[in-house]
């Protein structure tokens, strides 16, 4: 079994990602969606956490092999970096959201040095907007943006439309493809199910 199918179960298994096509989630940003992903769900299951920061990793060393610091987007994406910095041996930043109001009034978190080469580890991938928020600060932080790995995509045009025009390069351990091919083989909906969820993502 490859670890796009792997992750995609295990997604399925813990229940981070959960499939409603007959009753929709609604997102943060207001879309309608037939499936809800939560990945911080990972963080209570060692061996699958243990699993996602290895795969991670090979792709670090594979698609950016000349990356000096990790970089967790805030919030659920700063473990994952952690794990992932911890087997690379490389260091850690993250980055919040905006700037805290006090003390430092930091963005970016941990230390970065100018012309550092910087991955940006992601839990998620849905419009693309929030981690490339993250690949703009650390550019305007000094640092040189490789590329961004997350766990899972929802392969949304939109999310392939704004990295390219941004020239940023994804990678994701798993995807949407694959999550509802496991869903089919495992019964967690049904044959008849792919349709509506093929045309959700391919009509947003």
């Amino acid at each position: 079994m490859t670890l796009k199918k792997k992750i995609a179960r295990y997604l399925l298994e813990i229940e981070a990602v959960a499939l409603r096509p007959n009753n929709y989630f609604t997102w943060t940003s207001g879309i309608k969606s037939p499936i809800y992903c939560d990945n911080r769900i990972t963080m209570s299951y060692p061996a699958i956490r243990r699993k996602i920061a290895e795969g991670m990793s090979e792709v670090i060393k594979e698609k950016f092999p000349e990356a000096e610091v990790v970089g967790g987007t805030a919030t659920a994406g700063i473990p994952h970096a952690a794990w992932v910095s911890e087997i690379l041996e490389l260091p850690m930043i993250y980055v919040r959201d905006s700037a805290k109001k006090h003390g430092k009034t930091n963005q970016i978190e941990g230390r970065l040095l100018k012309g550092q080469k910087v991955v940006i580890v992601e839990d998620l991938i849905s419009t693309g907007l929030s981690s490339l928020k993250v690949a703009k600060a650390l550019e305007e932080g000094g640092a040189e943006v490789l590329g961004v790995v997350a766990i899972f995509s929802y392969e949304l045009s939109k999310a392939h439309e704004a990295f390219s025009r941004d020239k940023v390069e994804y990678y994701t351990l798993t995807n949407y493809n694959y999550l509802i091919e496991e869903a089919v083989e495992n019964n967690y909906i049904k044959q008849e199910d792919v349709k509506k969820l093929l045309e959700w993502r391919n009509n947003l």
